[in-house]
């Protein structure tokens, strides 16, 4: 059979599809990262546990143009990165003008919106560049002006991509190795989270609004939209408070017998065990296991951070003993949000924007691709699925289907 016709063959759908969130629909192709059930995340093929503890800026790299940089390359870019990390003054002051109370990613998302109406240009290429170049500054002024830490601090072009997002923070109160922790902290943090595969709701809303040929600033706003929900990026804040509640309950005395009771108790009480399954993965996600790595060099003795080890260890094996449940182990955000909490980041409500300012890189280049590469470079459509009338809803609507035969 030809690639094509088995192609047309795996993408026939079924009514057992409709309403199902598009779920292993096949829509298109990423050119950036994949996710495989038994393997792991791979960026271009590598495996992100390989490349966590890398430079970011390689790992843009890579992401952008698909090959490891050469030290002349990593130098070029990096220089081009630096070259377009200024955010317009008026672009900052608009961040003073807004309420206080709304959440951190809505200022996030406006702080984009604010950047196109300065920066767009109508090259997908020159936007992309341009917006993960100052996603750290508007990032770190968030956090600046909204905690009243004072006036955005301008970025230097002596340090690294991390290393000048947490200068940029200015965090009060956070010494020189609290510091040095925090910024080894991000460096792997955003490495980790930059892409994650082509249909997470983030990417693929960022994407499917790109293919109206919205700029990218307009096209990331509306992602980072889809990562705002709780059922996407405020998973690593959930997964915090679900430890410090296991801290709370369980005490200082944290033991494996204890934290094992604990969560035969919720199961049985039908509570949520947040951390664990993931939608694609059937092992263990690597980068838990690299975060884990991490807070075992930066805070070991952490509360939090022993909280999560022994979960991972802990509730892997009970989870397995129910056979509804395909993936028992734990995932990235299972031991973010106590590493940040950990290394000085102790506002919650903020990670949702870290985990932002790092998908920002993965979802702009897969921007990239599909306005300017894919189809031999026409793009993809715009996106148009098809919905079946059904003013019932899905019962009436599932009897008409079949009627059709």
């Amino acid at each position: 059979m030809k690639e094509g016709a088995k192609s047309a063959v795996l993408m026939e759908l079924t009514k057992d599809q409709l309403e199902t969130g598009l779920r292993g629909v096949p829509v298109g192709y990423c050119t950036t990262s994949s996710v495989e059930a038994q393997k792991g995340l791979f960026y271009v093929g590598r495996p992100v546990e390989e490349i966590a503890n890398s430079d970011p800026e390689q790992v843009i790299h890579l992401l952008l143009h698909k090959t490891w940089p050469t030290a002349e390359q990593s130098a070029e870019f990096s220089k081009l990165l630096k070259a377009n990390q200024g955010v317009p003054r008026e672009v900052l002051d608009t961040l003073k003008a807004l309420p206080r109370t709304g959440h951190p990613m809505k200022w996030f998302i406006h702080a984009i919106n604010a950047l196109g109406m300065v920066g767009a240009c109508g090259d997908y290429r020159r936007e992309c560049i341009d917006l993960i170049a100052k996603i750290p500054v508007i990032t770190a002024a968030i956090f600046r002006v909204r905690s009243g830490w004072g006036e955005p601090i301008a970025p230097r072009t002596d340090l690294g991509y991390m290393e000048n997002f947490v200068y940029m923070l200015g965090v009060p109160g956070l010494d020189a190795d609290k510091t040095r922790k925090l910024t080894k902290l991000m460096r792997v943090f955003d490495v980790v989270h930059f892409d994650h595969g082509g249909g997470n709701l983030s990417t693929f809303v960022g994407k499917a609004v790109a293919s109206g040929k919205a700029d990218m600033y307009e096209s990331m706003s509306a992602a980072m939209a889809g990562l705002a929900g709780p059922l996407h990026g405020k998973a690593n804040q959930e997964c915090l408070e679900f430890v410090q509640e296991c801290v709370a309950k369980v005490g200082e005395n944290v033991n494996a017998d204890a934290v094992r009771g604990l969560i035969q108790q919720k199961l049985a009480s039908k509570e949520v065990v947040y951390g664990f399954g993931h939608a694609v993965l059937r092992v263990e996600d690597p980068r838990a296991k690299v975060l884990r790595a991490t807070g075992e060099e930066l805070c070991p003795t952490d509360i939090n951070f022993r909280m999560v080890k022994l979960l991972a260890e802990v509730v892997p094996p009970i989870l397995a003993a129910n056979p509804k449940i395909s993936d028992p182990h734990p995932n990235v955000d299972s031991a973010s949000g106590s590493l940040l909490m950990a290394c000085g980041l102790t506002d919650p409500d903020y990670y949702t924007v870290l985990f932002g300012l790092s998908r920002v890189v993965g979802i702009a280049a897969q921007i990239v691709y599909e306005r300017c590469e894919a189809r031999q470079g026409k793009g993809t459509p715009i996106v148009r699925p098809k919905y079946f009338f059904s003013p019932l809803g899905t019962s009436q609507g599932e009897a008409e289907i079949a009627g059709t035969g």
